[in-house]
């Protein structure tokens, strides 16, 4: 890579995280622990700790292109890091997957910092 460009982070083989579940990934690469999802056959990364209750995300239900965090249920997008239910209100950083072959990868940097708070109205509130 040149000077300036991130390394990619290997993640694990495609085939290793199935349809409708996820790997926390630890790295020197990376400023955080990092959640991978395979959601549909579509791989999409995600800061793993939730800006609520500091629960890992990878240990959350996947669905519709969502995670629901395990401990107070907070739904975040996949694709945005933004939070689709309350309590949490902050979104978590988004990062590129990249596939190459049957090999997944992170890109570090790559997506937005996840630090805006969202008024309450803009969320649903989950029913569970």
């Amino acid at each position: 890579m040149s000077a300036g460009t991130p390394e990619a982070v290997y993640v694990a083989e495609a085939e290793e995280i199935p349809d409708g579940e996820a790997r926390r990934i630890q790295s020197p690469g990376l400023p955080e622990p990092v959640a991978v999802f395979n959601s549909g056959g579509r791989f999409y990364a995600l800061g793993d700790t939730c800006s609520h209750g500091a629960a890992s995300l990878s240990e959350g239900w996947i669905e519709d292109c969502k995670v629901a965090c395990p401990l107070h249920f907070s739904e975040f997008d996949l694709m945005t890091g933004k939070p689709c239910s309350l309590p949490a209100m902050t979104p978590v950083r988004t990062y590129t997957v990249e596939q190459r072959g049957q090999s997944l990868y992170l890109i570090p940097g790559t997506g937005p910092a996840g630090n805006e708070t969202i008024r309450a109205p803009d969320i649903q509130r989950n029913g569970r």
